[in-house]
């Protein structure tokens, strides 16, 4: 299965994701913007907060923040190829949250993660 916490598996794979998505033992955020989500669909499940919205919603004192997100929980974000998900994961890491670049949306789709339109 996948590992969220011991030193054996450094890196959260995109199938890691799925598995941790479907036992409800993470979150999964797309940070692609909307018009690209209506072109490609986004991972079944998953929360889709754009990167230019991250650091607002992410955060668990500010005024903004969205109730599904909670620090506590270990959080899998993906874009369309990595840059921008890598990003939202520097953020997420400096609001205290375990954040990990699973990569891009062809990544979850090639780890056979249910996608919904």
């Amino acid at each position: 299965m996948f590992n969220l916490f011991g030193a054996a598996k450094p890196r959260l794979t995109a199938a890691d994701a799925v598995a941790g998505l479907a036992s409800g033992a993470i979150t999964v955020i797309d940070c692609r913007e909307a018009n690209e989500l209506r072109a490609s669909g986004t991972a079944e499940g998953g929360l889709h907060l754009p990167l230019a919205l991250i650091a607002l919603k992410a955060d668990p004192k500010g005024p903004d923040h969205d109730a599904r997100l909670d620090p506590a929980r270990p959080v899998a974000v993906f874009c369309a190829s990595g840059g921008r998900s890598g990003m939202a994961v520097q953020v997420l890491q400096r609001l205290g949250y375990t954040a990990h670049n699973i990569g891009g949306f062809g990544d979850w789709c090639a780890a056979g993660g249910p996608v919904t339109r």
